[in-house]
């Protein structure tokens, strides 16, 4: 047994789950999610804790899904079978990626992401399931799965933290945002020096654990209502769906298939993580 993909610590009412595959620049693999997950129902289950802290080691945040253990035949990834037809893709994407992002998004705790390096695709949408978001002044967020011939991600989660016409420029053009220009578009609540990262992210947590909290949680879910109402959430799966499409269109396989041709995936991956180092 290997060191665990996701740590978990408990100090007084913060919660702290960090992501702990460095050397894969944290790209979220099977194991990773579901262990995101059981920390998660963890965190639930102690009423001690009040805030979790969403955190990663190593340089950067999270480069997103690693796509290695679904499409190397020799990976042992239980999913993979089941990825190579529409219906079999549609169910691991929903159960994996779906369905474990809105339930961080839908946990009754506030959450804070404490974002550092590169936050790229999934892992700027892991990011965005947080309440709030404190970045290290080293911040980069990106998505250019686009240029992939992807549809984004599972969850487009860029409308509602950019606004329209900024997602679409972010989405269109790939280009990178840096830490100081997430701040002016609200995407993060503050931005500190990276050696401060934990620290701010901490102070944070304990002014919010301050609220009591069944008023928290009241709140909480008052405002995720709110973005109920203005369609947030049944956005998210029409999304879903248009992202299992395109990713289905000859035009999606065709290029796979052709990166996979050359010789190896670390094309692919090199594409994706632009600024981060490829996930091994």
């Amino acid at each position: 047994m290997g060191e665990s993909p996701v740590l978990y610590e408990v100090d007084g009412a913060i919660a702290t789950v960090t992501l702990n595959r460095p050397e894969a620049a944290n790209a979220q693999n099977t194991a990773m999610l579901d262990q995101l997950e059981a920390d998660f129902d963890r965190a639930d289950a102690d009423d001690n804790v009040r805030v979790v802290i969403l955190a990663a080691e190593g340089k950067h945040f999270s480069a997103g899904h690693d796509l290695r253990g679904l499409l190397d035949p020799a990976a042992a990834d239980p999913w993979r079978e089941m990825r190579d037809t529409p219906e079999g893709k549609l169910r691991h994407e929903q159960v994996m990626y779906f369905d474990k992002c809105v339930k961080i998004y839908d946990f009754r705790k506030p959450t804070i992401a404490a974002v550092q390096g590169s936050c790229i695709a999934a892992g700027l949408m892991l990011a965005c399931m947080c309440d709030l978001i404190v970045a290290a002044d080293d911040a980069k967020f990106s998505n250019p799965v686009l240029r992939m011939t992807g549809a984004g991600v599972e969850l487009l989660v860029e409308p509602w933290e950019l606004g329209m016409r900024k997602a679409k420029e972010f989405l269109l053009t790939g280009d990178t945002i840096d830490a100081a220009e997430a701040w002016r578009l609200g995407l993060v609540n503050k931005v500190v020096p990276r050696a401060s990262l934990l620290e701010a992210a901490r102070e944070l947590a304990d002014k919010v654990a301050l609220v009591p909290p069944v008023t928290a949680q009241a709140v909480k879910d008052t405002i995720n209502h709110t973005f109920d109402a203005m369609g947030k959430r049944e956005a998210w799966k029409y999304h879903f769906m248009v992202h299992q499409f395109v990713s289905n269109t000859d035009t999606a396989l065709s290029a796979l298939e052709a990166r996979k041709q050359k010789g190896s995936m670390k094309e692919v991956f090199a594409e994706r993580d632009k600024g981060a180092p490829p996930p091994s």
